[in-house]
């Protein structure tokens, strides 16, 4: 088996795929990050919540990527005047995500994955193209610049959104394939929040930082080594200021000071960092069919890459491999003929639904990031939630709650019936039937969990009549 791309999704399915049996050989473009620091232009560090740690959990790696995780228990919004509150994730108690390196978690999957005998990986080797019919991808080694070619029984496309297989796809006609790819009208890029002169954050490691600003907003996760990354989220060239009007340190620190004083006055060197750091772009890709015949596979970002705002990329990335491996398991076990291409179809019948539905919920919480949070009936909203979440543990789950911490449903599943929730509980605040600055008894909780149950089953036979 061939995989193009060792980065998280192709690492991690190297290593299952090797845990299984199979023999796997791994190329990668880049140079291996255990050696280099690549991290340039990437998000360093990525939020990882229980899709995520399933998969891990599925090839034993859920302990060690706990060791290098930091636990965000809820967002804590920041004001334009410094001013901060706070929104936990769940009204259930241990419900939180984590902060992870992107490097640190690539590299212990690398490590894993090398530990077996039947898995080798050949990094500095970037794949010009792929012929899909005879299963052939061409190479060319960036250390010595000598092109190559690599014949295997099944190609996988772990290569990201700039993915050379589905390039291929398109380039060779060899079928009907559909493909989209939308960006939206902001990049974003990285800061740093430094660490103190003891190490130590200087601003709560247990939340997810959020500056919302309507049109555009600053974020900030922590890192193990005290420091937080910090993401500005900006149009390019829509609003006063922009990307592309940004381009004088004065305007740039004026933007800061008027927007993000607060943080201002934790990025030491925010004049470096902006003027050389890269500016990103953020896209949705869509497309279809992901596998060719019984010879290849597009899996991860390749098939399905994503806007970072539900912090659900690499998780769905990772929910990958567990839907794969459990097509595979059953193909394994069945009487019938071991058939790659009907394994192939099979996988994508059972989970390209999801990946379009968190393509989408990435999208909606863009606006809800950048805008919402601060919205006075969005509060109320989160409020009940936070109550019913917490009064009834096992009857309630909020949208947020069904993507985040329910790796056991669909995303397409879970975005329904978010939606639909969503809708009901709105309704009953516009109706004036419930209050959040009214302390409820569990009596009074009940009887709005009993009438969102009913109207959100309602939204939902409504919505399955007009589909």
């Amino acid at each position: 088996m061939l995989i193009i791309g060792a980065g998280l999704c192709g690492s991690l399915l190297a290593l299952r795929l090797a845990q299984k049996g199979y023999k796997v050989e791994i190329y990668e473009s880049r140079p291996d990050l255990r050696k280099v620091d690549i991290s340039a232009g990437r998000s360093i560090n990525l939020a990882l919540s229980d899709r995520g740690l399933k998969a891990l959990r599925l090839c034993g790696m859920e302990e060690k990527a706990r060791e290098i995780c930091i636990p965000m228990y809820g967002r804590l919004m920041h004001d334009s005047q410094g001013n901060t509150f706070s929104s936990n994730y769940s009204g259930r108690e241990n419900e939180y995500i984590n902060s992870i390196s992107r490097g640190d978690l690539n590299a212990i999957l690398l490590d894993e994955a090398e530990k077996h005998e039947n898995v080798n990986i050949h990094f500095n080797s970037g794949c010009k193209k792929v012929d899909i019919e005879n299963k052939i991808a061409h190479f060319k080694s960036y250390e010595t610049g000598e092109k190559f070619k690599v014949k295997a029984d099944v190609i996988f496309g772990t290569d990201g959104a700039g993915s050379s297989l589905r390039k291929s796809y398109i380039s060779e006609r060899k079928f009907l394939f559909s493909y989209s790819q939308n960006y939206i009208n902001h990049g974003y890029k990285e800061l740093e929040i430094p660490a103190d002169k003891n190490g130590n954050h200087q601003i709560s490691k247990e939340h997810l930082h959020i500056w919302p600003r309507g049109d555009f907003m600053l974020i900030a996760l922590p890192n193990m080594d005290g420091s937080f990354t910090v993401t500005l989220f900006l149009s390019y060239d829509e609003g006063e200021y922009n990307f592309n009007n940004l381009t004088s340190e004065e305007k740039m620190i004026a933007f800061f000071e008027k927007e993000f004083p607060d943080a201002l006055v934790l990025i030491p060197n925010i004049k470096e960092e902006f003027a050389n750091n890269p500016t990103g772009p953020l896209g949705t890709i869509k497309c279809s069919p992901w596998s060719y015949q019984n010879k290849t596979l597009l899996m991860g970002d390749s098939a399905h890459a994503i806007v970072p705002f539900y912090g659900q990329g690499m998780n769905a990335s990772f929910e990958d491999v567990v839907v794969f491996d459990e097509i595979l398991c059953h193909f394994e076990r069945s009487r019938e003929i071991f058939d790659w291409e009907a394994i192939f179809k099979a996988y994508q019948k059972a989970r390209k639904h999801d990946t379009d539905a968190i393509a989408d919920l990435a999208i909606d919480n863009f606006y809800e990031m950048r805008d919402h949070v601060a919205n006075p009936l969005f509060k109320e909203k989160r409020k009940i939630e936070m109550d019913l979440e917490k009064t009834f543990p096992n009857q309630y789950s909020s949208k947020y709650s069904l993507v985040t911490f329910n790796e056991n449903i669909g995303y397409n599943e879970a975005m329904k019936k978010g939606r639909a929730q969503d809708k009901a509980l709105l309704n009953l605040i516009a109706d004036d039937e419930v209050h959040t600055h009214l302390e409820m008894t569990k009596e009074e909780l009940k009887v709005i969990l009993d009438k969102v149950i009913y109207e959100t089953d309602r939204i939902l036979e409504e919505d399955k009549i007009l589909s």
